[in-house]
């Protein structure tokens, strides 16, 4: 069976699962989605990983696995989301050890956490991907394709936050300064959905600054 290479397009919040959220995997030589509903620790733990200006202050699970194979000199090669089964992803870690190479058995959610952290491919079978791939319609009127069974997909997925919440709207009415104090209290209080907010605001002023100067 042929393997798909899959990119991380965003996480949303689950619109019919309280408490949880949707990975939205993207198919890299092609146009399909993979969505799968992870719990709000895992969606933490990836939006973290993705957002490279923010550090936590102490080591979440997947940070400290991390730590712990570089200690070792354990590496991870790549991920396989290799089976779904009434719903649910099921994925292995390959990972290497003086060239002896393992496949460990994970939580596809845990095992794209880990992904991101050693800078691993994440690929899944082309079957599964056409079994549970979905096209999102996000411009209708210029293309074709349709929504497909996708009601824990936002149609606009964020990298995290709440629904139709703009960090502008939010920000807009702070200063530079004020947002940096802000985002460095976040950080200090593990309140990360809030603290890429902030960034994604700071980003965006520094974006507009340069295009004026």
């Amino acid at each position: 069976m042929s393997l798909v290479k899959l990119t991380i397009k965003g996480i949303s919040y689950s619109q019919t699962q309280n408490g949880a959220y949707a990975l939205l995997l993207n198919e890299v030589d092609g146009d399909r989605k993979l969505p799968i509903v992870i719990g709000a620790f895992e969606a933490q733990s990836i939006a973290i990983a993705l957002e490279k200006e923010i550090k936590p202050p102490r080591p979440l699970t997947h940070d400290l696995f991390k730590s712990f194979a570089d200690r070792f000199d354990i590496v991870i090669k790549q991920v396989i989301i290799h089976k779904l089964v009434d719903g649910v992803f099921f994925s292995s870690i390959i990972c290497e050890r003086d060239k002896i190479e393992e496949i460990i058995d994970a939580r596809t959610s845990d095992a794209i956490a880990l992904a991101l952290r050693f800078n691993a491919p994440i690929f899944t079978y082309k079957n599964i991907l056409d079994k549970a791939g979905i096209y999102l319609n996000m411009n209708p009127t210029e293309n074709n394709l349709e929504d497909v069974d996708n009601d824990d997909v936002l149609s606009t997925p964020e990298t995290f936050g709440i629904p139709n919440e703009k960090p502008s709207d939010v920000y807009a009415n702070y200063s530079t300064n004020e947002l940096y104090n802000l985002l460095e209290e976040a950080v200090q209080n593990e309140d990360y959905e809030k603290a890429a907010k902030i960034r994604d605001e700071i980003d965006k002023r520094e974006r507009n600054d340069k295009l004026t100067n």
